[in-house]
């Protein structure tokens, strides 16, 4: 779904009848030279007079409207300003923001961001009655808006297709907080001066009888206004004035939307006639419960819309389930997107510890990292029933979140929020996060869940930040990656001794580095160490006693890593690295029967994942299992191939999924993908044994042997695995074989 972007324009299609005094931009570039420079006009309505300009301070395009003269004149600025910065907290995927507000000279302004779009004026200058499936579409993403506008107390007051903004299929709306600021520093509505808050055609009768507190009903009926116009090509109410128009309003019933438009939908009729309500107890009682009403039938949705409201999530989906996307990075400097990607997995890993919630992982939500997919989509792929979406704005010692939960079924917001904070309140932002999304899904927390998500990580903001450094090498999962990543999590344990996580993290980076590329002795006592010390510092920690009983099956001190790994389960289990490590423990060891149990369980904590089912059939095999073994394979492919479909450079899905392709007899696409992991690290010793044991399976053994040695010879030195790996068991008469075992 689109973050939150203005797009300007929306006064630039309001025909002026009276132009008392025209702006002189000269003028105003000199009032506002140290903060703006003033471009071009872009636009000039009723009330304000639009400008394209450059943010001089943050280096950025706005647009900055201006009142008119006449009109700031009969305001008092400070009322006005005030007013605005009300609405300027409001922070929504479907809310163009407010920036910055002012007064310079005798003139009023306030500045939005700027992206260029047409407004929903002009869309229907173009095409007078939009398709059903769109202007529904476009009534909830402003239903949205407004709903959350009211639950933040603040009214829009002046809905109409002129503050409706589209860009890429999605409706924003502008000028929130204007009509207020207007009408309470004037101290009247502005109809007694000719220029209305609150256009006529669009107006709530209790606006046009002059109630300066209008609540949200108010802006209900003006969208439903709207949406009549989207369908019908007018407005409900028409007339030859201002006048007319009112009083129609207050005499004469909605007409039919049929009438004009026989192919609605008679639910949508029903929806706008009860929005359209001239009594506001008879309207709906929030935007929400409008958008509820509007049903989006099926059709053909034209190119460039989204349809957020159309995904049905399969009936396998559980209805307390969340995918977390990565959030959006907004702040200047790119490289802060490890930054921006820790706060995202932070949230996803607290809510991971709450057991009746169903969380996407890390790997599925972050596939859709830069991706334009509707949040129906995106449910719908990752079987979650609600979608959490946000950016990060870090600058300085500044920060800015924004979240918003969305439901998947009808792309209605369940919750959002904006955060501006100082940096060192990450950590209470994430907390707030996690809690507002229990309490829109309402889930029941224990009061161990209760203490796991507010527990802090560490006090220190710099020492958090190199571990969220680290973090984003980890993921990469490639040897220098690694490497990186230790160092980043080292320098996070100089800064906070204390930290528990980054200890832990350590000695995972030492785990795997002497696994799969590096069999060094400095390896293995660095996990040894680093896991030992994340032991004391967290014995709460599941994440610790994880990496511990991964540093205790290195050494083959079995007794001692299950000791590990099933505390680690004990205190969350659903920590999916317990489950899958513990069971290659069970593996490398010779236990089958239980590796292949540990590995299922690990399927069952993080169904997205190909890894356990996909390693299961070793074990199986192993067992002389064969049919539970081709079943293990049949449903690791169907997770590998959505896997791939959204991480088609994953080499490790390739390898794994080639070794299974070719035990179901599909050998072109078997080697296909061999070929194509090994392409995209022939260096690396972990891609070269599994792309050994790919090989394998096709019959090439000179290919095979030639990839293990060069394995070997990279780094690879896990000599028990390869000693118990059934997928190796026809390479074992031969001498190379033998030869290449006793050098590890």
């Amino acid at each position: 779904m689109l973050a939150p972007m203005a797009v300007v324009g929306a006064d630039s299609s309001i025909p002026t009848p009276v132009v008392l005094v025209a702006l002189a931009t000269s003028e105003l570039t000199d009032a506002l030279k140290d903060r703006y420079r003033l471009d071009r006009e872009l636009g000039r309505g009723g009330m304000a007079t639009v400008y394209l300009a450059q943010d001089l301070k943050h280096d950025r395009l706005v647009a900055l409207k201006v009142l008119h003269p006449e009109l700031a004149a009969s305001l008092g600025p400070e009322r006005f300003l005030r007013e605005i910065k009300v609405a300027a907290r409001l922070s929504h995927t479907h809310i163009v923001p407010l920036y910055d507000s002012g007064q310079a000279g005798d003139l009023l302004y306030y500045v939005m961001p700027y992206v260029e779009g047409e407004s929903l004026r002009q869309r229907l200058k173009r095409e007078k009655q939009l398709p059903v499936d769109v202007a529904v579409q476009i009534a909830r993403n402003v239903a949205g808006a407004l709903d959350y506008a009211h639950r933040h107390q603040v009214v829009h007051r002046d809905i109409k297709p002129e503050n409706v903004m589209l860009h890429e299929g999605e409706a924003l709306v502008t000028d929130f907080g204007i009509a207020k600021a207007i009408s309470a520093s004037a101290g009247q509505t502005l109809t007694q001066t000719g220029m209305v808050v609150g256009t006529p055609a669009y107006m709530s009768p209790e606006q046009a009888a002059g109630d300066t507190e209008p609540d949200g009903r108010s802006d209900v009926y003006s969208l439903g206004c709207m949406l009549y116009e989207m369908l019908a090509g007018t407005p409900p109410f028409t007339g030859p004035t201002a006048q007319a128009v009112i009083s129609k309003r207050f005499t004469e019933p909605v007409p039919a939307l049929r009438a004009a438009r026989p192919t609605a939908p008679e639910e949508i009729e029903q929806a706008v006639t009860k929005a359209l309500a001239r009594v506001p107890a008879d309207r709906f009682a929030t935007a929400a419960h409008l958008a509820q009403a509007l049903v989006v039938h099926t059709g053909t949705t034209p190119p460039g819309v989204v349809r957020t409201a159309v995904a049905t999530p399969p009936a396998t989906v559980a209805a307390k389930s969340i995918a977390v996307l990565p959030f959006v990075n907004m702040s200047a400097d790119p490289e802060n997107e490890y930054f921006t990607d820790g706060i995202a997995e932070e949230i996803i890993n607290a809510l991971s510890k709450i057991q009746s919630l169903r969380v996407a992982s890390r790997t599925s939500s972050f596939a859709f990292k830069g991706k334009s997919k509707d949040i129906g989509e995106i449910g719908v792929t990752l079987k979650v029933a609600t979608v959490l979406e946000g950016s990060v704005r870090k600058s300085g010692n500044k920060l800015r979140v924004t979240a918003q939960l969305v439901n998947v079924s009808d792309g209605y917001h369940l919750w959002s929020e904006r955060y501006d904070r100082q940096l060192e309140d990450v950590f209470a932002i994430q907390d707030e996060i996690a809690e507002n999304i229990v309490r829109a899904l309402r889930v029941v927390l224990s009061e161990d869940e209760k203490r796991a998500i507010e527990a802090a990580p560490t006090t220190d903001i710099e020492a958090y930040d190199y571990y969220l450094r680290g973090r984003q090498f980890f993921h990469q999962f490639r040897r220098t990656g690694i490497q990186f990543a230790r160092r980043m999590y080292e320098r996070a344990m100089e800064i906070d001794p204390g930290y528990a996580l980054a200890y832990a993290g350590a000695a995972d980076c030492c785990s795997f580095l002497y696994m799969y590329w590096d069999a060094s002795k400095a390896n293995l006592d660095g996990a040894d160490m680093y896991s030992r010390k994340a032991l004391e510092l967290g014995p709460e920690l599941a994440e610790a006693h994880a990496s511990r009983g991964f540093a205790f099956s290195l050494r083959k001190q079995y007794d001692e890593a299950r000791r590990e790994f099933e505390t680690a389960i004990r205190l969350n289990p659903k920590l999916y690295e317990a489950h899958y490590l513990y069971a290659r423990a069970c593996m490398q060891e010779g236990k089958l029967e239980e590796a292949a149990r540990r590995y299922e369980d690990a399927a069952r904590v993080r169904p997205e994942d190909y890894q356990a089912l996909l390693l299961m059939q070793g074990a199986l095999n192993g067992l002389g299992r064969k049919a539970d073994a081709m079943e293990a394979v049949r449903r690791g492919l169907q997770v590998v191939e959505k896997h791939l479909e959204l991480n088609p450079d994953d080499a490790r899905a390739l390898y794994l999924g080639a070794s299974a392709l070719v035990m179901v007899g599909d050998r072109d696409r078997s080697l296909e993908w061999a070929r194509r992991a090994f392409a995209i690290d022939p260096e690396d010793s972990g891609v070269l044994y599994n792309v050994a044991c790919a090989y394998v399976y096709l019959g090439l053994t000179e290919d095979a042997i030639a990839c293990l040695e060069k394995a070997v010879q990279n780094g690879f030195g896990h000599r028990e695995w390869l000693e118990n790996d059934s997928d190796l068991d026809p390479l074992r008469a031969d001498p190379r074989f033998e030869a290449l075992r006793k050098r590890i």
